[in-house]
């Protein structure tokens, strides 16, 4: 009896179905109103979200004009690690950790609520007190 190996889907993939899940959250669309954009259902473009399905280039080109970022947007801030499609899932793994921090409600609210701020310099403010709050945390447990 021959077993079927299961196939994981490729870092690279996952990279980029994360930045296209990053995109369409920070613009507060919803994965049905993506679908419709694509012409697909939202389960497709969650398939795409999780890296299950590969995007080929026209739908990426696509997706760059829906979500109004250029192409490379989803191959920015890849690990190397990813780019050298490293044997095992590890490092693809923790790269989307890495991802899914940037893509949680909690960050994208805050994101949202900081680019409402009109103010310039209330912004700034803002800005280097959470990041001296962020650090001083860091400083006062030890951990990041």
């Amino acid at each position: 009896m021959s077993m079927i190996k299961k196939s994981s889907p490729d870092p690279v993939d996952i990279h980029v179905g994360a930045r296209v899940r990053l995109r369409r959250t920070l613009l507060g669309m919803s994965q049905e109103k993506l679908g419709k954009a694509l012409g697909l259902t939202f389960q497709q473009v969650q398939k795409y979200e999780r890296g299950a399905n590969r995007i080929g280039s026209s739908r990426l080109f696509q997706l760059s004009r829906i979500l109004d970022v250029p192409v490379s947007f989803f191959f920015d801030e890849m690990a190397p690690e990813t780019t050298r499609k490293a044997d095992g899932m590890a490092e693809g793994n923790k790269q989307v950790f890495e991802i899914d921090k940037l893509s949680r409600r909690e960050t994208l609210e805050l994101v949202r609520a900081y680019y409402k701020i009109t103010d310039p310099t209330v912004r700034k403010k803002i800005f280097e007190m959470v990041k001296a709050v962020g650090n001083s945390a860091i400083g006062s447990n030890g951990k990041k």
